[in-house]
This record gives C-alpha cells, structure tokens and sequence, in this order.
C-alpha cells in the first residue's frame, strides 16, 4: 500500500497545526505547550513556521524514503492520530474562542482527556 498519501496528510494536518496555532496565540485565546516552539514564537511567526514545515519536511522525506518499513507504518499511523486529536483541540479552541463552548465545558474536556490517557498509561 503506497504510503504517500498519508505522509502528505500528516504534512497538511502538520502545517494547519502550525496555522492555528499562530492564531489561537496571537488572538490571546490559547498559549503553545511546547515550551522549545513557545520561544520560536516569541521571536516571531516566521521562525515558528519556517520550523514546523522544516520539521514537517524532515519527516515526509523519510517517511517517503523508508515507508515501506513496519516501524515507519506504525509511527505514522500514530503521528495521524495525535494529529488528528489536536485536530479536535483546536476545535474546541475555536468555538470557545467564538463562546459557543463554556470554560466548564473545557475544564471537563480536559478532565476526561487525563482520565483516559492515566487509564492507558
């Protein structure tokens, strides 16, 4: 099964990652977990983006490269899946950004989040 389609969603969701984020934080509605990039970012847009698609092509280039190994497979299987969850947390993001979900809304999100991830750990 050819793996080029999926490397190139893991990109996209990559660079849309890197998007929101720049608008959630410069909106004031969220801040960057990621202490390293939080400090790109406190340099300017450009550094942080410019090493989120860095980042993102580095891994393209060897996901394309050696793709066809298991561990390769597993690992993007798995990066799909954390993306896909930021996904929905920057969906949350956004609508309580507009007020359309209540801060207890999102405290209970987030409770639920440690409970399952303490329950898998």
């Amino acid at each position: 099964m050819p793996i080029t389609r999926p490397t190139l969603l893991l990109f996209g969701l990559n660079l849309l990652d890197a998007l929101l984020t720049i608008v959630w934080v410069r909106s004031g509605v969220a801040t960057e977990s990621n202490q390293l990039m939080a400090g790109l970012l406190d340099i300017g847009n450009a550094p942080f983006l410019a090493v989120k698609i860095a980042m993102g092509l580095v891994v393209m280039v060897v996901l394309l490269r050696w793709g066809s190994r298991p561990l390769a497979r597993y690992g993007l299987a798995v990066a799909l899946a954390v993306y896909i969850g930021l996904m929905g947390i920057h969906l949350f993001t956004g609508l309580a950004a507009f007020g359309y979900v209540s801060q207890s809304s999102l405290h209970d999100a987030a409770a639920l989040g440690e409970q399952i991830i303490g329950i898998s750990i």
